[in-house]
């Protein structure tokens, strides 16, 4: 269950790698995961809600018996 969200966080390191709050402002790639910035494009938001939600499930005690569901 530990790397069940291993696919989303390569990802969205990826996606967020390549968009312009890396690449023309400079920052690193933490930075501009941590807050909402308008050069980050909205799919990487959308990754950055799964990955979100995948490690929140793996906290969750009702679906820790389930196991998370992987990417």
């Amino acid at each position: 269950m530990s790397k069940s969200c291993k696919g989303l966080a390569t990802e969205l390191v990826k996606c967020l790698g390549e968009s312009d709050c890396v690449k023309v402002e400079n920052r690193s790639i933490r930075d501009c995961a941590g807050e909402k910035c308008p050069s980050i494009p909205s799919d990487c938001v959308g990754l950055r809600e799964t990955y979100f939600n995948c490690k929140r499930g793996q906290v969750d005690m009702r679906a820790r018996i389930r196991g998370n569901k992987g990417y």
